[in-house]
């Protein structure tokens, strides 16, 4: 598995999430495509994280590339700026600006393929043995 990681990304885990969740299961490929047509902030971070991710994988593990899918997106909550803004009589509002950390883990379809296999073969046996 091949990862890769961004740190406080100067934009919401929340506005992260949505298109994140998107990305998870996908084909390399497809992943790339849907976040060049994408028209979110995030999606330029997230297909630099992914671009990434993949010279990870076939420089450091030798793998294929169009074989890898996309394993896991997280999405964390980086420390935020706070700031003032001024406002009537003399008061003040609070307002927080808030960045995001990024992962992105990567695998083989053969590789889901094993994980697949052994969760049956753990099915199998629980129920043989009940």
């Amino acid at each position: 598995m091949s990862t890769a990681k961004m740190k406080n990304v100067s934009i919401s885990p929340q506005k992260v999430r949505l298109l994140a969740r998107k990305m998870k299961g996908l084909n390399i490929q497809k992943a790339l495509d849907t976040l060049s047509f994408s028209k979110k902030k995030c999606s330029f971070f997230i297909k630099k994280i992914l671009n990434s991710a993949i010279a990870n994988a076939e420089h450091n593990d030798g793998k294929d590339i169009d074989e890898l899918i996309i394993k896991k997106i997280v999405v964390d909550e980086a420390p935020s700026l706070k700031r003032i803004r001024a406002r009537a009589k003399g008061k003040a509002n609070r307002i927080i600006k808030r960045s995001s950390h990024i992962s992105i883990e990567l695998q083989t379809n053969t590789e889901k393929a094993e994980i697949n296999k052994k969760l049956k073969e753990k099915k199998n046996n629980n129920k043989r043995g009940t």
